[in-house]
């Protein structure tokens, strides 16, 4: 579409607990606008929507709250102790959350936006790839990656592990990207090493585009 013309989106994923949202926004300064997964997950099981209709149809009873909404925690429960459960669920909620990313990025397109960040946990499973110009993934040592999940999600040590071990391995993510950017040292070192990939890719789109 003639509204696309010059526009590049730029998939960001990797592991849980890498530290992605610090490079996310590192991007934001470097003149992207972002399109979170994250959020749109959430805005499309909102109470009466079609998706937490086809989710309630699909799991046990108490995925659903007295009023309606989603338990996250019960069905977060469920998902990352069962591979087949996590697989129907993401076959009910991928069609809903592409489609949003899709109406998001022709809406930035309209308004004269050209550097798109798609930032994406389940970029590649979800096929949210296809969109992306170029993938960049966040990886860092499993056991440092642990304790940033259970400080930042207040869980237990299994529970933690359990979303780590439900994800990609890290090899995939180094295999199918063009930029890596890991986190194994402080913040400080992540925002140098994020600030430099982002002038890269700011530097190929001016190049390509």
């Amino acid at each position: 579409m003639n509204s696309l013309e010059g526009v590049m989106v730029v998939g960001l994923t990797g592991q849980t607990g890498a530290g992605k949202s610090t490079v996310s926004k590192v991007f934001l300064q470097n003149g992207f606008v972002l399109i979170d997964a994250d959020r749109i997950s959430r805005l499309v099981v909102q109470r009466g929507s079609k998706c937490l209709a086809e989710i309630q149809d699909c799991f046990p009873a108490e995925v659903i709250t007295p009023e309606g909404e989603l338990n996250r925690r019960a069905l977060a429960s469920i998902v990352f102790s069962d591979k087949v459960k996590k697989e129907m669920l993401n076959s009910i909620m991928y069609p809903y959350i592409m489609g949003h990313i899709l109406q998001e990025i022709h809406r930035y397109a309209e308004n004269g936006q050209k550097l798109i960040l798609l930032d994406a946990p389940t970029l590649f499973e979800s096929r949210a790839d296809d969109f992306c110009e170029l993938i960049i993934s966040v990886i860092a040592h499993e056991p440092l990656r642990l304790v940033r999940i259970m400080e930042r999600d207040s869980l237990t040590e299994e529970q933690a592990q359990a979303r780590i071990d439900s994800q990609l391995p890290e090899a995939f993510f180094i295999g199918h990207s063009d930029f890596i950017i890991k986190n194994n040292k402080d913040r400080m070192n992540l925002y140098v090493v994020a600030s430099e990939v982002a002038e890269k890719v700011v530097d190929y789109y001016r190049e390509k585009f």
